[in-house]
C-alpha cells in the first residue's frame, strides 16, 4: 500500500508539471517599482575563464525620476578606451518603455541610434532588465514570464526568470543576503544567475557561463 501511495504522489507532482510563471504585461503597474529609486551603482564586468579573470569595463547605472517619467542612464567605461551610452525613459509606475539612445565612441569614432519604443508590438526594453527584476515581486518559487526585446536586435520574445532560492553572498559592505533569480534566456542547457538583495532588490552579482566554459561577471562596486 505503501509503494502504491508513493506512486500516486509521484504521479501528481508530474502531472502538475512546473511552477507557474506569472506573465508580465506591459503597461501594468509593477508591484514593487518603489524599489526602483533615484541614484548611481558601479559594477565591474570581467571574463573568468579558469583561474585567469581579464576586465572589461566599469558599468555605470543612474535612475533619475522626472515629472514626466523614468529615465535611465547607463554607461560602458571599457578598459580598451571604448565608452558605451544608453538614455532609456519609462512610464513610472509600469516601467513601459518610451524611448532608448545608444552612443557608441570608440577610436575617435561615434555611432548615435536612437529607438521609439512606440512603433513596435508591447514589449520591455531589455537593456534596462536589471532595473525592471527589481520591481518584481520576489519571493520563493516566484516565477516571471517577460516579453522583451533589445532595441536593434531580434523580434521580441518571452523570457522567464525564476527565484531558485535564496543565498549570502559577500557584496561590497560585507554580507549581503539576496534571492537568486535564473534564466536561459531562451538557449536550453545554459543558466545565468542573479543575486539581488533581499532588502533593496539591488543587483549584487550576475554571472552567466558561455558555451567555451567562459564565465562572464557583474559584481556590485557602490
Amino acid at each position: 500500500m505503501l509503494n502504491r501511495w508513493k506512486y500516486l504522489l509521484a504521479l501528481c507532482g508530474a502531472l502538475a508539471g512546473p511552477a507557474f510563471a506569472a506573465e508580465i504585461q506591459v503597461g501594468v503597474p509593477l508591484a514593487r517599482i518603489a524599489m526602483v529609486k533615484e541614484g548611481t551603482h558601479h559594477w565591474l564586468r570581467y571574463v573568468r575563464n579558469g583561474e585567469v579573470n581579464t576586465p572589461l569595463d566599469i558599468w555605470t547605472r543612474e535612475v533619475r525620476l522626472a515629472p514626466e517619467g523614468m529615465q535611465i542612464r547607463q554607461r560602458w567605461d571599457g578598459f580598451n578606451n571604448s565608452v558605451v551610452l544608453l538614455d532609456s525613459w519609462f512610464d513610472k509606475g509600469s516601467f513601459k518603455p518610451r524611448t532608448h539612445q545608444r552612443i557608441r565612441e570608440k577610436d575617435g569614432k561615434r555611432t548615435v541610434e536612437d529607438y521609439d519604443f512606440s512603433t513596435y508590438e508591447p514589449t520591455f526594453n531589455f537593456e534596462t532588465d536589471i532595473e525592471f527584476l527589481q520591481a518584481l515581486p520576489l519571493a520563493a518559487g516566484y516565477e516571471a514570464s517577460i516579453m522583451f526585446y533589445h532595441p536593434g536586435g531580434p523580434a521580441p520574445a518571452r523570457y522567464t526568470w525564476k527565484v531558485a532560492g535564496s543565498e549570502t553572498i559577500q557584496g561590497p559592505q560585507g554580507a549581503v543576503d539576496c534571492w537568486l533569480l535564473t534564466t536561459d534566456y531562451n538557449r536550453p542547457g545554459t543558466v545565468a544567475k542573479f543575486w539581488l538583495a533581499k532588502a533593496t532588490q539591488l543587483l549584487v552579482r550576475q554571472e552567466a557561463v558561455a558555451p567555451d566554459g567562459k564565465v562572464m561577471v557583474k559584481s556590485l562596486l557602490d
